[in-house]
C-alpha cells in the first residue's frame, strides 16, 4: 500500500505567523487553468423559447376530438445504459413541449416520452390518470428494475401525484414544477364565472395566460438593458422579444379559445380537488420545483405545503422566475436533479454508477458559489511526491485509483468546499468526499438549515459516509475524500486546535488494504491561527434555553433517531 502526502496551507496563517510558513523555491503560484476534457460533453444547440414557439405552432390543429397522445421528443432514444423512462405531463396548455429547452440534456439521461393534450380535446381528468396509469404499468413489467420518472408541471404535477397515490407500488419518481394543487387558492378560480358574463366580442384568454410567458415581455427586455450590451445589441434583442411576443399571442388565441380555456379551468379544479383528496397515499420520493414569481399559482406557498404533507418529499424554490419554469433562461433541469441527488437507475440510489460528473458550466457555477470563500481563505496546495520532493499544487497525487485522502477537518469544514475543486481545477480529478448523512437527509423539518444548501456538494460527487460507500468507492476505482474526525473534529472546542479526534480503529486502513488503494494523509493549517472559538458547546449546555435548542438541532439530524432508539 504506498503512501504518498498532500499538505493544505491556508494563505491566512501564511500572514500571520512565521511557524507555519514554507517555501518552495519562492517561486509564485502558477495560473491553473480547467480543462474541457474532465466533464461531460456540454450542450451545444441550446433551444430557445422562440424555438419552443415555432415547434408549439406545428402541434396545434384544428381537428375536433383529436386524441391525447404519447410522442418522443428526440429521433433516438437515450444514449446512457440502463436509462430509466421519464413521463412529461404537460400544464394548462396541453402542448407537451415544455421541457423542449431541457430535451438535449435528458436525453442522455432518460428516455423521454411526452403527453400530448389537443386544445379541442375534453377528456376528463380520471381518464387522463388512466391513461398515465396504464403507460406506467406496461412500462414497468417491461421493465421491472427500473424506476419511472413522472414530470409535471401544474395540471400534469396533479395527474402525476394522482397516478402515484393510486399506484403505490410502482417504482415512481415526481418532479413537479408550480403544482396545481393550490388552484383552490388562486385568481384563476373566480375567472370562469367572469368569462360567462362577458360578451363573445372581449375575450378575456389572451390577457388572462399572457404572464404564462417565461419572465413576461417586460422582466424579458429590462434584463437586456441591464446586461449593458452596446445599444445596436440591445435594441435587436428587444425587437425580438417583441416579435417573439406577437408569435405567442397568435398560439395563444389558437390554443385558449373561450370555450377551451373555460375546459381547461374545470379541469384544473378537478385535477386538485382529487390531487388534493389523496395526498396521503402518496409515497413516491418527490422533487417539488417552486417559483416565486409565479402570477398563475401561489407555488412559493403551496410547496411549502406539500413538503408537510408529503413524506418524501423535498422543494426547491427559484424567487425570480414565473410559472413556465423549465422554459425560463437559466433553468437546467438535468443540473436540478443532480444536484438533488434525484438520479438513479435502478430500484435504489447508487452513488457510485448513479452519479454523472458535472458539465463545464455546472462545475463553474458550483466552483463560483464558493469562489468568495476562496478569496478570503487564500488556500495554498502543496503535495509531496513518491521519491520525497515537495511540489507546489497536486502534482504529488496519484492518477490511478482507487486513491484515499485521509486528513483532519479545520474549523467548520470549509475544506470539503475547497479541495473537490481544486482537484478538478489542476488534475481534472473527481474527488468524492463521504460527509455527514444530514447533508442529504432529515428526520423532520426544523432549526437545521435545509438541504438545498448542501446542492453544490451534492454536484461535485459528494456521498453519505457508510462502510458500504466507502467499499463501493474503493471498488470503483476512485478518489476519495474522508476526514475520520467528523463533525466533532470540524466543530471542535476550545483548547483543541489541530487535534485529532478519530476513532482508535480506524475501520479505513483495513478497507484500503483490501482493495490495494494508495493512502494520501494530508494535514490542513492556517485557520485555527486565523479564528478563534470563544464559546463552545460546553459554555452552551450550561444555559437551559440553549441546551433544549441542541436537543431539537441532534434530533432533526439522521443520527438522532438512532440514538434514541437504542438507549
Amino acid at each position: 500500500m504506498a503512501a504518498t502526502g498532500l499538505h493544505v496551507l491556508s494563505a491566512v496563517g501564511l500572514r500571520i505567523g512565521e511557524k507555519h510558513k514554507l517555501s518552495v523555491g519562492g517561486v509564485a503560484l502558477p495560473r491553473v487553468s480547467v480543462s474541457v476534457n474532465a466533464f461531460s460533453s456540454e450542450q451545444r444547440s441550446a433551444k430557445s423559447f422562440r424555438d419552443y414557439l415555432e415547434a408549439a405552432r406545428d402541434f396545434i390543429r384544428p381537428e375536433e376530438n383529436s386524441p391525447s397522445r404519447w410522442f418522443s421528443p428526440l429521433e433516438s432514444k437515450a444514449r446512457c445504459d440502463r436509462a430509466p423512462l421519464l413521463l412529461f405531463l404537460p400544464g394548462i396548455d396541453g402542448i407537451g413541449l415544455g421541457l423542449m429547452r431541457q430535451h438535449h440534456k435528458l436525453g442522455q439521461m432518460f428516455d423521454i416520452w411526452c403527453l400530448h393534450i389537443p386544445p379541442s380535446n375534453r377528456t376528463a381528468f380520471p381518464d387522463l390518470v388512466r391513461m398515465v396509469e396504464t403507460t406506467v404499468k406496461s412500462e414497468s413489467q417491461r421493465s421491472p428494475g427500473k424506476p419511472i420518472y413522472l414530470v409535471g408541471e401544474s395540471l400534469g404535477a396533479c395527474i402525476a401525484l394522482a397516478v402515484a397515490a393510486c399506484n403505490p407500488h410502482f417504482d415512481l419518481l415526481l418532479i413537479l414544477s408550480n403544482p396545481a394543487t393550490s388552484f383552490g387558492n388562486s385568481s384563476l378560480q373566480h375567472l370562469p364565472p367572469l368569462l360567462k358574463l362577458l360578451p363573445h366580442q372581449l375575450d378575456l384568454a389572451f390577457p388572462s395566460v399572457l404572464s404564462l410567458i417565461p419572465g413576461g415581455p417586460l422582466k424579458r427586455m429590462i434584463a437586456h438593458w441591464v446586461r449593458g450590451l452596446p445599444e445596436n445589441e440591445t435594441a435587436a434583442n428587444i425587437y425580438q422579444d417583441l416579435v417573439t411576443a406577437s408569435t405567442f399571442t397568435s398560439i395563444l388565441a389558437d390554443t385558449f379559445g373561450r370555450e377551451t380555456l373555460l375546459w381547461k379551468l374545470k379541469l384544473l379544479d378537478s385535477a386538485s380537488l382529487f390531487a388534493n383528496a389523496h395526498l396521503h397515499l402518496v409515497q413516491a420520493q418527490t422533487l417539488i420545483l417552486s417559483s416565486g414569481n409565479d402570477h398563475i399559482l401561489p407555488s412559493t406557498c403551496e410547496g411549502k405545503r406539500l413538503r408537510k404533507k408529503l413524506p418524501k418529499c423535498e422543494v426547491r424554490s427559484f424567487k425570480d422566475n414565473g410559472h413556465c419554469l423549465f422554459l425560463e433562461d437559466g433553468i437546467d433541469l438535468v443540473s436540478i436533479i443532480k444536484a438533488t441527488s434525484f438520479y438513479r437507475r435502478g430500484r435504489h440510489q447508487d452513488y457510485i454508477s448513479d452519479f454523472i460528473p458535472p458539465t463545464f458550466s455546472e462545475f463553474n457555477k458550483c466552483y463560483g458559489v464558493n469562489r468568495l470563500l476562496e478569496v478570503i481563505m487564500g488556500p495554498v496546495f502543496l503535495s509531496t511526491t513518491v521519491d520525497g520532493k515537495v511540489v507546489r499544487g497536486l502534482g504529488g497525487i496519484p492518477s490511478e485509483g482507487p486513491v484515499l485522502l485521509v486528513g483532519n477537518h479545520m474549523l467548520l469544514a470549509s475544506d470539503k468546499i475547497s479541495l473537490p475543486g481544486q482537484f478538478v481545477h489542476e488534475r481534472n480529478i473527481n474527488l468524492r468526499p463521504l460527509v455527514h448523512p444530514m447533508m442529504f437527509t432529515r428526520m423532520r423539518d426544523g432549526l437545521l438549515p435545509d438541504v438545498s444548501g448542501y446542492d453544490t456538494l451534492r454536484m461535485m460527487g459528494s456521498v453519505p459516509i457508510s462502510a458500504t460507500h466507502l467499499h463501493n468507492l474503493l471498488s470503483a476505482k476512485s478518489h476519495i475524500l474522508l476526514f475520520p474526525g467528523g463533525i466533532r473534529e470540524a466543530l471542535h472546542r476550545k483548547g483543541e486546535e489541530y487535534k485529532l479526534m478519530w476513532p482508535e480503529k480506524p475501520e479505513f486502513v483495513r478497507a484500503a488494504a483490501k482493495f490495494g488503494a494508495k493512502i494520501v494523509p494530508f494535514c490542513g493549517v492556517g485557520e485555527d491561527d486565523f479564528l478563534k472559538v470563544v464559546v463552545d458547546y460546553n459554555d452552551q449546555i450550561k444555559v437551559p434555553i440553549v441546551r433544549e435548542v441542541l436537543k431539537r438541532v441532534t434530533a432533526e439530524g439522521p443520527e438522532g433517531k438512532r440514538r434514541r432508539r437504542r438507549g
